[in-house]
């Protein structure tokens, strides 16, 4: 459901950032850290509210982005953007934490907590704090089904690269939209998570910001 739907009061917004439903109105927004479906099972420090927050440059990129893809059949649905330093805090801490492995067995099967610093899944700075990173896939626009990319958002292992080895020819093919959309709009790819995108001409590259979404 898109959440400009849910009338949820929006306040505290930063200048120069978004709300990206606002911009993208079909956008679909799933806004994992605010709810428990995510690698951590639980809110996390910082999200207020279900919402999807980004700079404005990266908003009107992704603006761009869902054109493209909407004359194709599809739209974007968005798992997060703009993430405030708590949350990334609250990544640590929980990353610290290494008897805390419920999600496990969905987010990462193959992965030791204990290495997560090491493999860089977790880090104490995040390109999402200067808001224009962006995590986000692709939906049918008739079923609103997520096209199948091989793995779910932020699953932990090699077959979230963009280089694995063993994907269908569909699921290299669904990437390769999101991917090739992402790009002819300023959007850099990375290469262990084919959802993450960053806007290579960012406007605030270093600056880590901490206000909640709300």
């Amino acid at each position: 459901m898109n959440v400009s739907t849910l009338r949820v009061p929006k306040d505290g917004l930063m200048e120069s950032f978004v709300y990206v439903d606002e911009v993208i109105e079909d956008s679909i927004i799933d806004a994992k850290y605010w709810g428990t479906d995510n690698f951590i099972g639980r809110r996390i420090d910082g999200y207020d509210r279900p919402l999807v927050v980004m700079s404005g440059d990266a908003a009107n990129a992704c603006a761009k982005v869902a054109d493209i893809l909407r004359g194709r059949g599809f739209l974007l649905k968005i798992f997060d953007a703009y993430r405030p330093q708590k949350a990334v805090n609250d990544f640590v801490r929980w990353a610290e934490d290494t008897g805390d492995i419920c999600r496990k067995p969905i987010h990462y099967p193959e992965v030791d907590k204990r290495d997560f610093f090491k493999l860089g899944y977790v880090a104490k700075k995040s390109g999402h704090t200067r808001g224009s990173a962006v995590d986000l896939t692709v939906v049918d626009i008739k079923t609103r089904q997520e096209l199948d990319m091989g793995t779910i958002f932020d699953f932990m292992g090699p077959r979230s690269h963009l280089d694995a080895k063993d994907l269908t020819e569909l699921q290299k093919a669904n990437r390769a939209i999101l991917s090739e959309a992402m790009q002819s709009c300023g959007f850099e790819t990375y290469a262990y998570e084919w959802w993450h995108f960053s806007l290579k001409n960012e406007p605030h590259p270093n600056e880590y910001f901490d206000f909640p979404i709300r």
